[in-house]
């Protein structure tokens, strides 16, 4: 049997945000997430077990993992667990946009290291058990096995059974909706999601305001997916942002990633949409800003955006596929 398989799996956006754990280990929200997952912004994983290789090598966008990187590792080891195997392995990875730079690669990276990893071991798991596992990876990353608009259901079960992704709607439901992925530095950010959320868990003081709040969120931009109600979602899109950011702002110490160019697009954002325009935005953990749009405004907005000083450039997305195995290999 040839231990080996690729998979594809596409970066997703948060439209409401995932922020603090319960549970570090097993990676459990304390609240529930919705996303859309992004058609072209992509991750490709090719993994191998085999008698051959005397360590595990991990390389990802031609640069070799040092070994303190513990996550990688671990999860690799916990699928070996899973199928009985004890085969070294071998991974090559790839994405097509900036990592650790607040544009969910952690989402795209773990989902198709899990999908290409347990085919490559001879597991055979559906997408909830996918889901499950990815989540133990990066917490986002149970997101992206769907395609289209996805919600991470938080869960209660302290083993972690009942936390896992579910497809709201797939992508051909809503297919006039856009994210213009707006990159304003490509740089890795000092502070990475998981040791910021952990401050802010310790010493926000209005963190339990984020949590009575965001069910609300929840329910409003599930209703306005479903009614493809695009002002009532972008709305409540960017209002759960800025909370997001404003809990981040208020950890000790304080956790800002916003440069001059993220407020320059905010303004503008704010100032079109007052015209007339329709768009609204959304900011994970990064500097890099995401403006939601229709399919009609695109190209305007599109052009807009790269008008202005701080912007580098813009990738245009719209909802996505499910993770997938596909017939190529990266080695």
């Amino acid at each position: 049997m040839v231990k080996k398989a690729t998979a594809l799996a596409n970066a997703n956006i948060a439209l409401v945000k995932y922020w603090g754990k319960r549970n570090e280990e097993l990676i459990l929200p304390y609240n529930s997430s919705i996303s859309m997952t992004c058609d072209g912004l992509f991750t490709t994983t090719t993994v191998e077990f085999s008698e051959k290789y005397k360590e595990d090598i991990i390389i990802i966008n031609d640069e070799e993992l040092k070994k303190d990187e513990k996550n990688i590792l671990s999860h690799l080891e916990k699928i070996r667990k899973m199928a009985g195997i004890k085969e070294r392995v071998k991974v090559v990875s790839e994405s097509n946009f900036p990592v650790a730079a607040g544009l969910a690669s952690s989402a795209s990276g773990l989902a198709a290291l899990t999908l290409a990893a347990t085919k490559a071991a001879g597991l055979d798991l559906n997408q909830r058990e996918l889901s499950i596992l990815a989540r133990q990876g990066s917490g986002s990353a149970c997101r992206s096995i769907y395609g289209g608009f996805v919600e991470w259901l938080k869960g209660e079960k302290e083993d972690g059974s009942n936390s896992y992704a579910n497809q709201i709607v797939d992508k051909n439901y809503w297919p006039e909706f856009r994210i213009i992925v707006t990159i304003l530095t490509e740089a890795k950010k000092k502070i990475s999601s998981r040791a910021g959320m952990v401050q802010t868990v310790k010493t926000c003081p209005f963190y339990q305001g984020w949590l009575k709040t965001v069910e609300e969120d929840l329910k409003i931009v599930k209703e306005a997916i479903l009614q493809k109600d695009f002002p009532k979602l972008g709305a409540q899109a960017e209002y759960n942002c800025l909370k997001m950011h404003a809990l981040m702002m208020t950890t000790k110490p304080s956790i800002i990633y916003w440069r001059p160019a993220t407020m320059e697009v905010i303004q503008n954002v704010l100032a079109w949409r007052e015209e007339g325009l329709q768009c609204y935005f959304t900011i994970d953990a990064g500097p890099n800003i995401k403006v939601l749009c229709l399919k009609k405004d695109k190209k305007e907005i599109n052009k807009r955006l790269l008008r202005l000083e701080g912007v580098i450039k813009t990738i245009i997305a719209k909802p996505g596929d499910d993770a997938k195995i596909i017939d190529k290999y990266l080695f």
